[in-house]
């Protein structure tokens, strides 16, 4: 078995901001395997950060990101549980990278729940429709649709989008991780997208033609 040193303890707990003893039990656990240490932590994390779940998160912060040169806004809420966390380094980074995300993924809802149901209905439609256009068995579509509508979350709701900066990792596990990393609970409250020119129709000219009425004076 491969010996569990001291180096190794450190990497893991820079990954995975776990203490000192979780660090080595989780190499100890997973014959020093770097990678699966940080899954088997991840897990033991993610276990303590649902129990926080009930916890008042009534502190916080609210973020301006905006992108693009003044092109894309964005306005965020992600509360915690102290003050003290939320002006932490950790807090605020995590916060603004929310921020960058949402500006970047552009997601509709915050999660599933908010998705009204006749756009549920709307898309399960369509996407049946797909189905019976592609050929498939009446007896496994209704199976194909849902796993379907799973990738719509994925598309559309802030808490199941791959995160920008990792794509292995949801919004939801960024917060979870966080959450068992700093200690408090963490929610992700509601959020505003701003595009410029979002729906206005704008004008479009057509050159040519104005051109052509000009030589036809």
């Amino acid at each position: 078995m491969a010996e569990v040193t001291a180096a190794l303890v450190k990497e893991l707990r820079e990954r995975t901001g776990a203490g000192m003893m979780d660090c080595k039990k989780a190499l100890i656990e997973c014959g020093c395997q770097l990678e699966k240490a940080c899954d088997y932590l991840r897990e033991k994390g993610l276990a303590a950060a649902a129990k926080k779940g009930a916890r008042v998160a009534a502190e916080g912060l609210i973020e301006a990101y905006i992108h693009g040169g003044g092109r894309i806004g964005v306005l965020l809420e992600v509360n915690c549980e102290t003050d003290f966390v939320a002006r932490g380094d950790e807090f605020k980074t995590l916060v603004r990278d929310i921020g960058m995300h949402i500006a970047a993924a552009n997601p509709q809802y915050l999660n599933k729940e908010e998705v009204p149901a006749d756009v549920l209905q709307h898309e399960r439609d369509i996407l049946k429709a797909q189905a019976l256009n592609e050929g498939k068995p009446e007896k496994i579509i209704e199976k194909m649709v849902e796993g379907r509508i799973e990738k719509f979350y994925k598309e559309v709701c802030l808490l199941e989008q791959a995160f920008v900066k990792d794509p292995d990792k949801s919004i939801k596990d960024l917060v979870l991780d966080k959450t068992a990393k700093i200690g408090e609970r963490i929610v992700i409250r509601r959020f505003t997208r701003y595009e410029l020119g979002a729906g206005i129709e704008k004008r479009q000219d057509d050159f040519a033609a104005e051109v052509m009425k000009e030589l036809n004076r």
